[in-house]
């Protein structure tokens, strides 16, 4: 497997363990032609929104260690516009997951523990602006928005209040 392929696994199955400890199910579109590689869903819910949904465009890198207050990640431009249309009913958030240049150090685990190196962020663009580049856009997540067990929880909170990400 190449290493793009690697990182693309990787950060399915960091998402994938947030939600199980969370206690969501998850599911995988068929085909990602809308920039959607996962979803998250929860049963029930005692908001105004049943069964709240939410779904993500993942993206793994192994940049360098990032800023103190944000993460620049190039985004292609095709992904930038599917997730920040408002037409759509479902959220939808990027999530980058960060980890070591070299692959042996993504994961260590004994007969006590497994521990994943290192971790992933998440941002929504829902009403962002037009950008007028054609390739790509260079986004900022800020680093206060870890993807974890305790930040997926407030999200399917919000959006079973009926709250836009």
């Amino acid at each position: 497997m190449d290493l793009n392929a690697q990182k693309e696994q990787f950060s399915r199955a960091y998402v994938l363990a947030v939600a199980a400890v969370a206690g969501y199910a998850t599911y995988m579109p068929s085909v990602d032609d809308d920039s959607i590689d996962l979803g998250i869903a929860r049963k029930g819910g005692g908001g105004t929104v049943r069964s709240p949904r939410l779904e993500i465009q993942l993206k793994c890198t192994a940049a360098a260690t990032p800023g103190p207050v944000v993460i620049r990640f190039p985004l292609q431009r095709k992904n930038y516009d599917d997730l920040r249309d408002m037409r759509v009913l479902v959220p939808r958030i990027l999530t980058v997951v960060l980890v070591p240049n070299d692959p042996g150090a993504w994961l260590a685990q004994s007969d006590q523990e497994m521990a994943m190196r290192r971790c992933g962020y998440w941002v929504s663009f829902r009403g962002m602006p037009d950008t007028e580049n054609s390739i790509s856009v260079t986004v900022e997540i800020p680093r206060a928005q870890m993807f974890s067990v305790d930040s997926l929880r407030r999200m399917m909170n919000r959006i079973s209040q009926g709250e836009r990400l």
